[in-house]
């Protein structure tokens, strides 16, 4: 895999990442416009795939822009606050793993609350299960697809169709709740100091 800023027509700075897949794509994150494209495909293909979705690209770079500015001046969360919301984690997220292993017939180790900056549960071989106290900031609907997306890791370790079956099968509208957290989540952990 090679990666470089490349300059295309409508004068758009881009990171080409070049792999072994078949089709080209383009992200826009963190401010950053991200362009994966098949080994062998021609700069001058690449600059026109990018050149067509200018507009969108654009979009999404002025969102990128826009979020940033929100980030880096959200309000802290104090102390007090986050052994708050770790509280209330440690009283709440258990009844529901307990109540979505239960529907799945699934059992569990340990169940950690943590602040973290990054993710918002995993689960480990050993069947233990970790969240986010910050989950607590986020509707309940959120939480509960965040609990069972990692409660239906106990049965399917991966992201096969297998796993995402499962998930639909116990929060059917769970794309939108994850919708959600992937539209707020970043400004949520922002809020840790």
């Amino acid at each position: 895999m090679t990666a470089g800023a490349v300059r295309t027509r409508c004068i758009m700075e881009y990171t080409l990442k070049r792999s072994k897949r078949k089709t080209v794509s383009v992200e826009v994150r963190d401010g950053e416009v991200i362009v994966r494209a098949p080994l062998r495909m021609p700069k001058r293909d690449i600059a026109a795939f990018v050149d067509k979705h200018e507009d969108w690209i654009r979009k999404q770079l002025d969102r990128s822009h826009i979020q940033q500015a929100q980030l880096e001046n959200v309000e802290k969360l104090t102390e007090a606050e986050l052994d708050a919301l770790y509280r209330r984690a440690k009283e709440y997220l258990p009844d529901r793993v307990r109540y979505y292993a239960e529907k799945l017939g699934v059992s569990f180790g340990r169940i950690t609350i943590r602040c973290q900056k990054t993710r918002w549960g995993s689960c480990s071989a050993k069947k233990n299960l970790n969240f986010n106290c910050l989950l607590m900031l986020t509707p309940p609907e959120v939480i509960d697809s965040v609990v069972v997306h990692e409660v239906c890791h106990l049965r399917e370790m991966n992201h096969s169709k297998r796993f995402y079956a499962l998930v639909l099968q116990l929060c059917p509208d769970y794309r939108a709740r994850d919708k959600w957290l992937k539209e707020n989540g970043k400004l949520l952990m922002a809020r840790v100091g």
